[in-house]
Protein backbone atom coordinates (compact mmCIF):
# COMPACT_ATOMS: atom_id res chain seq x y z
CA UNK A 1 0.00 0.00 0.00
CA UNK A 2 1.58 3.27 -1.12
CA UNK A 3 1.75 6.35 1.08
CA UNK A 4 1.70 9.95 -0.11
CA UNK A 5 3.16 12.60 2.18
CA UNK A 6 3.20 16.37 1.64
CA UNK A 7 6.37 18.35 2.42
CA UNK A 8 5.29 21.48 4.28
CA UNK A 9 6.58 25.02 3.71
CA UNK A 10 8.98 26.05 6.47
CA UNK A 11 9.66 29.73 5.85
CA UNK A 12 7.14 31.20 3.51
CA UNK A 13 4.72 30.30 0.75
CA UNK A 14 3.19 32.01 -2.23
CA UNK A 15 2.99 32.08 -6.01
CA UNK A 16 6.38 33.58 -6.74
CA UNK A 17 9.10 31.38 -8.17
CA UNK A 18 11.58 33.23 -5.96
CA UNK A 19 11.61 31.57 -2.56
CA UNK A 20 12.54 34.81 -0.77
CA UNK A 21 9.37 36.46 -2.08
CA UNK A 22 6.94 33.87 -0.74
CA UNK A 23 5.41 35.88 2.09
CA UNK A 24 2.03 34.16 2.32
CA UNK A 25 0.96 33.39 5.87
CA UNK A 26 2.34 36.46 7.60
CA UNK A 27 6.07 36.09 7.00
CA UNK A 28 7.49 39.55 7.50
CA UNK A 29 5.67 42.41 9.27
CA UNK A 30 4.46 43.78 5.94
CA UNK A 31 5.22 40.80 3.75
CA UNK A 32 8.62 42.33 3.08
CA UNK A 33 11.35 40.28 1.47
CA UNK A 34 13.76 38.85 3.98
CA UNK A 35 11.90 40.19 7.00
CA UNK A 36 11.58 38.06 10.07
CA UNK A 37 8.18 36.59 10.94
CA UNK A 38 6.35 38.32 13.80
CA UNK A 39 3.45 37.39 16.01
CA UNK A 40 0.41 39.30 14.83
CA UNK A 41 -1.41 41.30 17.48
CA UNK A 42 -4.14 42.45 15.12
CA UNK A 43 -6.84 39.78 14.82
CA UNK A 44 -7.31 40.67 11.17
CA UNK A 45 -3.80 39.47 10.36
CA UNK A 46 -2.57 35.92 10.13
CA UNK A 47 0.70 34.37 11.20
CA UNK A 48 2.88 31.75 9.57
CA UNK A 49 1.28 29.06 11.72
CA UNK A 50 -2.20 30.01 10.54
CA UNK A 51 -1.05 29.25 7.01
CA UNK A 52 0.70 26.04 8.06
CA UNK A 53 -2.44 24.90 9.88
CA UNK A 54 -4.47 25.43 6.70
CA UNK A 55 -2.01 23.35 4.68
CA UNK A 56 -2.00 20.57 7.29
CA UNK A 57 -5.79 20.43 7.54
CA UNK A 58 -6.05 20.47 3.73
CA UNK A 59 -3.77 17.42 3.63
CA UNK A 60 -6.08 15.55 5.97
CA UNK A 61 -9.25 16.64 4.17
CA UNK A 62 -8.00 15.64 0.72
CA UNK A 63 -6.67 12.21 1.67
CA UNK A 64 -2.91 12.60 2.01
CA UNK A 65 -1.30 10.08 4.32
CA UNK A 66 1.05 12.44 6.11
CA UNK A 67 2.87 15.76 6.28
CA UNK A 68 6.61 16.27 6.61
CA UNK A 69 7.99 19.22 8.58
CA UNK A 70 11.42 19.86 7.03
CA UNK A 71 14.60 20.63 8.92
CA UNK A 72 15.31 24.27 8.06
CA UNK A 73 17.60 26.45 10.21
CA UNK A 74 16.05 29.53 8.57
CA UNK A 75 12.46 28.38 8.99
CA UNK A 76 10.01 27.19 11.60
CA UNK A 77 11.23 24.51 14.01
CA UNK A 78 10.24 21.11 12.65
CA UNK A 79 9.49 19.59 16.07
CA UNK A 80 7.04 22.37 16.91
CA UNK A 81 5.37 22.19 13.50
CA UNK A 82 5.03 18.40 13.77
CA UNK A 83 3.61 18.60 17.29
CA UNK A 84 1.04 21.14 16.11
CA UNK A 85 0.14 18.96 13.12
CA UNK A 86 -0.31 15.82 15.22
CA UNK A 87 -2.41 17.61 17.81
CA UNK A 88 -4.62 19.28 15.21
CA UNK A 89 -5.36 16.20 13.07
CA UNK A 90 -6.85 12.75 13.51
CA UNK A 91 -5.46 10.65 10.68
CA UNK A 92 -2.37 12.03 8.91
CA UNK A 93 1.07 10.99 10.08
CA UNK A 94 3.56 13.65 11.13
CA UNK A 95 7.14 13.32 9.91
CA UNK A 96 9.68 15.39 11.82
CA UNK A 97 12.96 16.01 10.02
CA UNK A 98 15.90 16.78 12.30
CA UNK A 99 19.63 16.27 12.68
CA UNK A 100 21.42 14.18 15.33
CA UNK A 101 22.68 17.51 16.74
CA UNK A 102 19.14 18.38 17.87
CA UNK A 103 19.88 16.90 21.28
CA UNK A 104 20.74 13.61 22.89
CA UNK A 105 18.99 10.53 21.51
CA UNK A 106 17.41 10.08 24.93
CA UNK A 107 15.86 13.54 24.79
CA UNK A 108 14.65 13.06 21.21
CA UNK A 109 13.12 9.74 22.23
CA UNK A 110 11.38 11.22 25.25
CA UNK A 111 9.86 14.01 23.14
CA UNK A 112 8.76 11.41 20.62
CA UNK A 113 7.18 9.19 23.27
CA UNK A 114 4.99 12.13 24.31
CA UNK A 115 4.12 12.91 20.69
CA UNK A 116 3.20 9.26 20.13
CA UNK A 117 0.90 9.51 23.13
CA UNK A 118 -0.98 12.59 21.91
CA UNK A 119 -1.22 11.26 18.34
CA UNK A 120 -1.95 7.57 18.93
CA UNK A 121 1.34 6.58 17.34
CA UNK A 122 1.40 8.74 14.20
CA UNK A 123 4.94 10.16 14.50
CA UNK A 124 7.78 9.32 12.09
CA UNK A 125 11.41 10.46 12.12
CA UNK A 126 13.37 11.66 9.13
CA UNK A 127 17.01 11.98 10.14
CA UNK A 128 18.83 14.68 8.18
CA UNK A 129 22.46 13.56 8.23
CA UNK A 130 24.24 15.52 5.50
CA UNK A 131 24.21 19.19 6.48
CA UNK A 132 26.17 21.74 4.43
CA UNK A 133 29.51 22.14 6.24
CA UNK A 134 29.34 25.92 6.70
CA UNK A 135 25.82 25.67 8.08
CA UNK A 136 26.78 22.78 10.35
CA UNK A 137 29.66 24.77 11.81
CA UNK A 138 27.37 27.75 12.41
CA UNK A 139 25.24 25.40 14.53
CA UNK A 140 28.24 24.17 16.51
CA UNK A 141 28.76 20.92 14.60
CA UNK A 142 32.24 20.28 13.21
CA UNK A 143 31.77 16.69 12.04
CA UNK A 144 32.18 16.03 8.32
CA UNK A 145 31.94 13.14 5.89
CA UNK A 146 31.36 9.62 7.14
CA UNK A 147 31.76 10.74 10.76
CA UNK A 148 28.25 12.14 10.49
CA UNK A 149 26.93 8.72 9.55
CA UNK A 150 28.77 7.01 12.41
CA UNK A 151 27.16 9.49 14.80
CA UNK A 152 23.74 8.93 13.23
CA UNK A 153 24.20 5.16 13.61
CA UNK A 154 25.01 5.59 17.29
CA UNK A 155 22.15 8.07 17.76
CA UNK A 156 19.60 5.59 16.41
CA UNK A 157 21.14 2.69 18.34
CA UNK A 158 20.85 4.58 21.63
CA UNK A 159 17.38 5.90 20.84
CA UNK A 160 16.06 2.39 20.30
CA UNK A 161 17.85 1.04 23.37
CA UNK A 162 16.24 3.50 25.77
CA UNK A 163 12.84 3.14 24.11
CA UNK A 164 12.42 -0.48 25.17
CA UNK A 165 14.01 -3.22 27.28
CA UNK A 166 15.42 -5.26 24.40
CA UNK A 167 19.21 -5.57 24.63
CA UNK A 168 21.24 -3.62 22.07
CA UNK A 169 24.52 -5.14 20.78
CA UNK A 170 27.46 -3.56 22.53
CA UNK A 171 25.40 -2.10 25.37
CA UNK A 172 25.48 -3.24 28.95
CA UNK A 173 22.64 -2.94 31.45
CA UNK A 174 22.28 -1.63 34.95
CA UNK A 175 19.02 -2.34 36.67
CA UNK A 176 16.27 -2.33 34.05
CA UNK A 177 17.77 0.44 31.90
CA UNK A 178 20.25 0.61 29.05
CA UNK A 179 23.85 1.70 29.56
CA UNK A 180 25.77 2.83 26.51
CA UNK A 181 29.26 4.24 26.25
CA UNK A 182 30.16 5.10 22.70
CA UNK A 183 32.08 7.57 20.59
CA UNK A 184 29.43 10.28 20.69
CA UNK A 185 26.88 9.39 23.38
CA UNK A 186 27.00 8.02 26.91
CA UNK A 187 23.95 6.76 28.80
CA UNK A 188 23.77 5.21 32.27
CA UNK A 189 20.69 3.18 33.19
CA UNK A 190 18.53 4.92 30.61
CA UNK A 191 15.10 3.83 29.53
CA UNK A 192 11.43 4.69 29.66
CA UNK A 193 9.15 3.64 32.43
CA UNK A 194 5.61 4.49 33.43
CA UNK A 195 3.66 6.81 31.14
CA UNK A 196 6.50 7.04 28.60
CA UNK A 197 6.49 3.32 27.85
CA UNK A 198 4.33 1.22 25.59
CA UNK A 199 4.23 3.43 22.47
CA UNK A 200 5.57 2.43 19.04
CA UNK A 201 9.02 3.67 18.11
CA UNK A 202 8.78 6.21 15.24
CA UNK A 203 9.40 4.86 11.79
CA UNK A 204 12.88 5.93 10.68
CA UNK A 205 13.21 7.57 7.25
CA UNK A 206 16.69 8.10 5.81
CA UNK A 207 18.19 9.18 2.49
CA UNK A 208 21.48 9.46 0.62
CA UNK A 209 23.38 7.49 -1.98
CA UNK A 210 26.92 7.23 -0.55
CA UNK A 211 28.17 3.92 0.80
CA UNK A 212 27.89 5.30 4.34
CA UNK A 213 24.27 6.31 3.71
CA UNK A 214 23.46 2.90 2.24
CA UNK A 215 25.00 1.15 5.25
CA UNK A 216 23.08 3.36 7.71
CA UNK A 217 19.78 2.66 5.99
CA UNK A 218 20.45 -1.06 5.82
CA UNK A 219 20.97 -1.05 9.58
CA UNK A 220 18.27 1.38 10.73
CA UNK A 221 15.84 2.65 8.08
CA UNK A 222 12.25 1.63 7.78
CA UNK A 223 12.03 3.75 4.61
CA UNK A 224 14.85 5.06 2.42
CA UNK A 225 14.08 8.08 0.25
CA UNK A 226 15.56 8.39 -3.21
CA UNK A 227 15.25 11.14 -5.82
CA UNK A 228 14.72 10.85 -9.55
CA UNK A 229 18.43 11.69 -9.96
CA UNK A 230 19.56 8.71 -7.88
CA UNK A 231 20.72 5.46 -9.44
CA UNK A 232 18.00 2.82 -8.81
CA UNK A 233 20.82 0.43 -7.93
CA UNK A 234 21.14 2.31 -4.62
CA UNK A 235 17.75 1.02 -3.53
CA UNK A 236 18.62 -2.51 -4.59
CA UNK A 237 21.85 -2.43 -2.61
CA UNK A 238 20.09 -1.15 0.52
CA UNK A 239 17.58 -3.97 0.37
CA UNK A 240 20.29 -6.58 -0.11
CA UNK A 241 22.33 -5.32 2.84
CA UNK A 242 19.19 -5.03 4.98
CA UNK A 243 18.23 -8.61 4.11
CA UNK A 244 21.65 -9.77 5.30
CA UNK A 245 20.67 -8.29 8.68
CA UNK A 246 17.24 -9.90 8.62
CA UNK A 247 15.58 -6.55 7.96
CA UNK A 248 13.26 -5.11 5.29
CA UNK A 249 13.56 -1.52 4.05
CA UNK A 250 10.85 0.17 2.00
CA UNK A 251 11.90 2.53 -0.79
CA UNK A 252 10.47 6.01 -1.20
CA UNK A 253 10.87 8.95 -3.54
CA UNK A 254 10.96 12.68 -2.84
CA UNK A 255 9.99 14.97 -5.70
CA UNK A 256 8.14 18.15 -6.71
CA UNK A 257 5.08 17.74 -8.93
CA UNK A 258 3.31 20.18 -11.24
CA UNK A 259 0.11 18.66 -12.62
CA UNK A 260 -2.71 20.28 -14.56
CA UNK A 261 -5.74 19.22 -16.60
CA UNK A 262 -3.58 18.91 -19.71
CA UNK A 263 0.11 18.39 -20.33
CA UNK A 264 0.36 21.76 -22.12
CA UNK A 265 -1.13 23.58 -19.12
CA UNK A 266 1.39 21.93 -16.80
CA UNK A 267 4.35 22.95 -18.94
CA UNK A 268 2.93 26.47 -19.29
CA UNK A 269 2.97 26.75 -15.49
CA UNK A 270 6.60 25.60 -15.41
CA UNK A 271 7.49 28.11 -18.12
CA UNK A 272 5.87 31.00 -16.22
CA UNK A 273 7.81 30.12 -13.07
CA UNK A 274 11.08 29.69 -14.94
CA UNK A 275 10.83 33.10 -16.59
CA UNK A 276 10.30 34.76 -13.23
CA UNK A 277 13.78 33.70 -12.15
CA UNK A 278 15.45 33.45 -15.56
CA UNK A 279 13.77 35.96 -17.93
CA UNK A 280 16.05 35.04 -20.84
CA UNK A 281 15.62 31.28 -20.49
CA UNK A 282 14.24 29.30 -23.45
CA UNK A 283 10.73 27.90 -23.25
CA UNK A 284 10.53 25.19 -20.61
CA UNK A 285 9.98 21.65 -21.83
CA UNK A 286 11.01 18.05 -21.21
CA UNK A 287 14.75 17.44 -20.97
CA UNK A 288 16.14 15.87 -24.15
CA UNK A 289 17.89 13.14 -22.14
CA UNK A 290 14.99 12.40 -19.76
CA UNK A 291 11.45 11.15 -19.84
CA UNK A 292 8.75 13.47 -21.25
CA UNK A 293 7.06 13.71 -17.83
CA UNK A 294 10.21 14.90 -16.03
CA UNK A 295 11.97 18.24 -15.65
CA UNK A 296 15.32 18.88 -13.99
CA UNK A 297 15.07 22.59 -13.18
CA UNK A 298 13.05 22.58 -9.95
CA UNK A 299 16.04 23.69 -7.89
CA UNK A 300 15.71 27.11 -9.55
CA UNK A 301 12.49 27.57 -7.56
CA UNK A 302 14.08 26.71 -4.23
CA UNK A 303 13.17 23.01 -4.06
CA UNK A 304 15.58 20.64 -2.35
CA UNK A 305 15.39 18.17 -5.24
CA UNK A 306 16.32 19.04 -8.81
CA UNK A 307 14.16 16.66 -10.83
CA UNK A 308 10.39 16.30 -10.59
CA UNK A 309 7.24 15.40 -12.52
CA UNK A 310 5.32 17.61 -14.94
CA UNK A 311 2.20 16.56 -16.82
CA UNK A 312 -1.52 16.03 -16.87
CA UNK A 313 -3.28 14.49 -13.89
CA UNK A 314 -3.49 11.18 -15.71
CA UNK A 315 0.19 11.26 -16.68
CA UNK A 316 1.27 11.96 -13.11
CA UNK A 317 -0.98 9.22 -11.69
CA UNK A 318 0.30 6.76 -14.28
CA UNK A 319 3.91 7.58 -13.43
CA UNK A 320 3.26 6.92 -9.75
CA UNK A 321 1.71 3.59 -10.76
CA UNK A 322 4.86 2.74 -12.69
CA UNK A 323 7.07 3.68 -9.76
CA UNK A 324 4.97 1.51 -7.48
CA UNK A 325 5.41 -1.44 -9.80
CA UNK A 326 9.16 -0.80 -9.58
CA UNK A 327 9.01 -1.27 -5.82
CA UNK A 328 8.69 2.33 -4.60
CA UNK A 329 5.69 2.79 -2.33
CA UNK A 330 6.34 5.95 -0.28
CA UNK A 331 6.24 9.39 -1.87
CA UNK A 332 7.12 12.80 -0.45
CA UNK A 333 5.55 15.39 -2.75
CA UNK A 334 5.71 19.17 -2.75
CA UNK A 335 4.79 22.20 -4.87
CA UNK A 336 3.90 25.84 -4.25
CA UNK A 337 1.72 27.60 -3.43
CA UNK A 338 1.23 24.71 -1.06
CA UNK A 339 -2.43 24.82 -0.18
CA UNK A 340 -3.44 25.34 -3.83
CA UNK A 341 -1.27 22.54 -5.17
CA UNK A 342 -2.08 20.20 -2.31
CA UNK A 343 -5.81 20.55 -2.97
CA UNK A 344 -5.22 20.16 -6.70
CA UNK A 345 -3.32 16.92 -6.13
CA UNK A 346 -5.86 15.57 -3.67
CA UNK A 347 -8.81 16.34 -5.90
CA UNK A 348 -7.40 15.49 -9.33
CA UNK A 349 -4.75 12.77 -9.21
CA UNK A 350 -4.37 11.39 -5.69
CA UNK A 351 -7.84 9.87 -5.87
CA UNK A 352 -6.67 7.67 -8.75
CA UNK A 353 -5.32 5.36 -6.04
CA UNK A 354 -7.93 2.72 -5.27
CA UNK A 355 -9.29 2.17 -1.73
CA UNK A 356 -6.62 -0.42 -1.01
CA UNK A 357 -3.92 2.10 -1.83
CA UNK A 358 -2.93 0.62 -5.20
CA UNK A 359 -2.46 3.32 -7.83
CA UNK A 360 -4.33 2.46 -11.00
CA UNK A 361 -2.49 1.40 -14.14
CA UNK A 362 -2.51 3.83 -17.09
CA UNK A 363 -5.23 1.75 -18.76
CA UNK A 364 -7.40 1.77 -15.61
CA UNK A 365 -6.86 5.49 -15.04
CA UNK A 366 -8.05 6.37 -18.55
CA UNK A 367 -10.99 3.95 -18.53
Amino acid sequence: MSEFVWRLPSHGDGRSARAAERTRGGFGPDGGEGAAPTIATDRRRSTAFDNLDQVIHAAELTGWDGVLAPYDPLGEESWVVTASALRGTRYVRGVVEFTPTFGTPVYASKMSATLQTISSGRLDWRLHVDVVSDLARSLGDDLTGDDRYRRADEFLTVARSVWNDDPVPGAGFRGTGATHSGEYFHVLDGGFRGILSGRPFPRVILSGSSDAAVELSAAHADIHLLTLDDDPAVGTEIRLRAADRGRTVRLGLELPVIARETEDEAWARVDRLLHQVQPDAPTAGPDPDARPDEWSGFDAFGYSTRRGLVGSYEQVASRFAELERDGIDYFVVTAHPHIDELYRGGEHWLHLADPAGRTLTPEEASA
